[in-house]
């Protein structure tokens, strides 16, 4: 039998036990291995991304709405997904991925993915918290004023071909424009947007409360805010009401008709954060029957969102945009790079220990899916380093196609992109501890 060829490596990946369950190896780098897969999910620009990856990791998108949009290769071997909020991974998702140690959300919300479920399957989950904060601030004080000053309705109508040339009908096209010196605003969730918003109103003239039960005592007095001790002590003292907190299953449907009745008769809602929040069949009724004056939703329960469809649909006095406060170009380019230093951060490091900003890391420890890793399982080359590989071997995201990919991932370097993952018994459930990861990160994108 001929001798292996020079420089070649076989390894068997190490398995950590825990309670005597099988669980995922750590990622295997350097240059005895060929480099590990990062697929971008739900997109298919990565320009921004290569630079900080192309020396570590073999990148590839496959710009899928779902994982059945995925190719079999991405499910098989990527061992880091980079996602926006467009695709959801449920549990039964999430098992799809054999060798998935590490999921980055491009934004701060995380909705998206089921976090306990990722971390009982040994994945870690992570996102850009400071992600977007100024646009969505931004975009969620322009809902608010536009509310009140009625700008878009003012401009349908002009379109419309409505005249204004007398005070009468002045009076008329800009019924329901209300002064905003002296309003309250009241803000749920006072994380980075929260204060951020928080910080806008009261230099435009509101009085601003909020309620946020996880904040420490004292950030009120900091800020020069007033805080609600309980949601319907701030209900019933807002004249608007601004979203700004995470969805999860403890507040779906937080404003429904029953919260929708607690509030100050005539109160506009603005909700930025997260569709789920906001019971849309309950708040049509209230549209109709004015018990609320008016509301702007840049996110839907539904998305993407269409009046075609829905509850919504016939509901007056109402704005809708299209999942979009988040975005600016300069916020858009921060998300991303940050993210791939992230991915960077796992790929090179130790999981989860090496990240920066995992959010279901109390749910891994619960799950005894972390035992400490010998410095020897990461190669020092990349450990803490830039190792570059021979130009032969590097492999990046280009024009061209994999292989059999059937339009599953449309543009990928081709070339070997084994990377040692062995397969992985997933352990069953484990516990669910509390955890406040997901309190400062609201919708953002």
């Amino acid at each position: 039998m001929p001798p292996p060829p020079p420089h070649t490596h076989t390894h068997t990946p190490v398995t950590h036990r825990s309670r005597g369950r099988r669980i995922r190896p750590p990622i295997l780098n350097g240059p005895m291995h060929p480099r590990p897969l990062v697929a971008l999910l739900d997109g298919r620009d990565c320009t921004v991304e290569m630079p900080i990856l192309k020396d570590v990791a073999t990148v590839a998108f496959c710009d899928a709405q779902s994982t059945q949009e995925i190719h079999e290769k991405v499910l098989n071997e990527a061992v880091a997904a980079l996602l926006y909020h467009t695709i959801t991974l449920s549990r039964d998702d999430l098992e799809k991925f054999k060798g998935l140690r590490v999921i980055v959300r491009i934004g701060s919300g995380f909705d998206n993915v089921d976090i306990k479920a990722a971390a009982e399957l040994g994945i870690a989950v992570c996102n850009v918290p400071a992600a977007s904060v100024e646009e969505t601030a931004d975009t969620s004080l322009c809902l608010i004023l536009n509310l009140y000053r009625r700008v878009t309705w003012l401009h349908q109508a002009l379109r419309e071909g409505t005249r204004a040339s007398s005070v009468e009908q002045i009076r008329e096209v800009a019924s329901g424009a209300a002064r905003i010196r002296g309003e309250t605003l009241g803000i749920i969730g006072l994380g980075r947007v929260g204060q951020a918003v928080a910080l806008r109103a009261k230099a435009f003239g509101f009085g601003v409360i909020f309620y946020d039960p996880y904040l420490p005592d004292g950030v009120e007095r900091s800020l020069g805010l007033q805080r609600m001790a309980t949601l319907q002590d701030l209900l019933i003292h807002s004249d608007c009401v601004s979203l700004h907190c995470s969805l999860n299953e403890h507040n779906h449907h937080l404003i429904n008709d029953f919260t929708i009745k607690q509030m100050r008769q005539g109160a506009f809602l603005v909700n930025t954060s997260r569709g789920g929040l906001v019971d849309e069949k309950a708040l049509a009724q209230a549209l109709k029957e004015a018990r609320i004056r008016g509301a702007a939703l840049d996110v839907h329960e539904t998305e993407p969102f269409s009046f075609s469809a829905g509850p919504l649909k016939d509901a007056p006095n109402l704005i809708c945009t299209p999942h979009t406060s988040w975005y600016s170009e300069q916020a858009s380019v921060e998300a991303r790079e940050e993210a791939a230093r992230e991915v960077r951060r796992a790929i090179t490091g130790r999981i989860p220990d090496s990240l920066k900003n995992c959010v279901n890391k109390d749910y891994l420890m619960a799950a005894s899916q972390w035992p400490s890793m010998e410095a020897a399982t990461v190669h020092p080359e990349l450990n803490g380093a830039a190792y570059r590989f021979p130009p032969g071997l590097i492999n990046v995201a280009a024009a061209g196609g994999l292989p059999g990919a059937g339009g599953g991932v449309e543009s990928m370097v081709t070339g070997t992109l084994a990377h040692g993952i062995a397969p992985v018994s997933h352990p069953p459930h484990a516990p669910s501890p509390k955890t406040e990861a997901d309190r400062d990160n609201p919708s953002d994108q």
